[in-house]
């Protein structure tokens, strides 16, 4: 896993992964969006629902600490060794949307994310214990490793993916 030398180098990264990620379901046809291919392990719609559903809960952490909340990770009814469920539910929340509301919905969350993420310190997102709902994960990550780990790293396999899935595109 990269480490990132400031929270600016995280926030162009998250960024720029995440153009480069949905810039690729522009030529993608509403009739394409679930389908799902051999050795592919999620449509296109569920590309997007993943993406998605850890955005948010990575804005409902953060909103449940400011609120005082104790969080529960992953989320509740959900635990770390067993996550299929909880990407389901992601599907299914976004499964009646259009793949261009999808699309508008990733880039108005990835812009929340960046702005979470500015409005950090500059050693916030680098310290341990840096949210407590970082800390309190099995992992026990840094804040920084949480949108790179949901955003950053399957941003780039997803695209990958993608490509495989319309096979006449180039990566």
């Amino acid at each position: 896993m990269p480490e990132y030398k400031s929270k600016q180098e995280l926030v162009d990264e998250i960024s720029n992964s995440a153009r480069l990620f949905i810039n690729e379901f522009s030529d993608i046809k509403e009739a394409d969006k679930d389908k799902l291919l051999d050795g592919v392990d999620r449509t296109p719609a569920q590309m997007i629902a993943y993406q998605l559903g850890w955005l948010n809960l990575i804005l409902d952490w953060e909103e449940q600490e400011r609120q005082g909340i104790t969080v529960i990770t992953p989320h509740v009814g959900y635990k770390w060794n067993n996550l299929g469920g909880l990407y389901e539910s992601f599907y299914k929340q976004y499964e009646d949307h259009s793949l261009h509301e999808l699309c508008n919905m990733f880039e108005e969350t990835v812009q929340r994310i960046l702005e979470l993420t500015e409005n950090y310190t500059d050693t916030e997102p680098f310290q341990s214990g840096g949210g407590k709902w970082a800390s309190s994960t099995p992992a026990n990550w840094p804040i920084w490793k949480w949108p790179h780990t949901n955003t950053v790293a399957p941003f780039k396999s997803f695209r990958i993916k993608i490509c495989i899935i319309f096979s006449d595109r180039t990566f």
